[in-house]
């Protein structure tokens, strides 16, 4: 897996061997950002990565000029290749990773602002719900921050219930919703 572009771009991304990660793919990475460049500007803003696993979507966000990225990580030894992937760009001074569940993590009363969440939970995973709640009551958005979350198209019925949104975007097996302050 490579980063796609920006000032880091072509470096490779390091994927744990591990039954607990699932790699956000590159078509859906290339997509994703592709749309996210119509939506903000990744200079300078504070992103979060949340089900961090590799890093790819936190790493593809600094690349592309975000300031800092914090990622939310609890898996040792997927920790260790995300820290790994970090020293490999030198870029620990821009990153923190946070050893913790998701859900943890969102019950955090003092934290930053974030511009853009990324979420990439396992498919069938389903905390990212209360996870969401508990960000947004938390204010953990800045005022014109978004989330965006990829699941599987066989949640779809779910968390469309859940998030209270369609998937803005399906390609392949994913879904991407986005949400907002309300």
């Amino acid at each position: 897996m490579r980063i796609i572009a920006g000032e880091y771009k072509g470096h490779t991304i390091l994927v744990p061997k591990s039954k607990f990660v699932r790699p956000t793919t590159d078509r859906v990475r290339e997509t994703l950002f592709n749309l996210l460049n119509n939506r903000i500007d990744f200079e300078g803003i504070n992103v979060l990565d949340i089900y961090a696993g590799s890093g790819s979507l936190g790493l593809e966000s600094l690349s592309r000029g975000a300031a800092n990225i914090h990622f939310v990580e609890k898996n040792f030894v997927i920790y260790n290749k995300l820290e790994e992937n970090i020293k490999k760009l030198s870029v620990k001074y821009r990153t923190k990773i946070f050893k913790m569940t998701a859900l943890k993590f969102s019950l955090i009363k003092e934290h930053e602002k974030y511009n853009l969440i990324l979420a990439d939970p396992p498919f069938f995973k389903d905390d990212i719900y209360k996870v969401v709640e508990n960000i947004l009551i938390n204010k953990y958005l800045a005022d014109e921050g978004i989330i965006i979350i990829e699941r599987s198209i066989q949640t779809k019925e779910k968390d469309i219930k859940n998030f209270g949104c369609k998937p803005f975007k399906i390609i392949g097996d994913s879904c991407l919703y986005e949400l907002k302050n309300k």
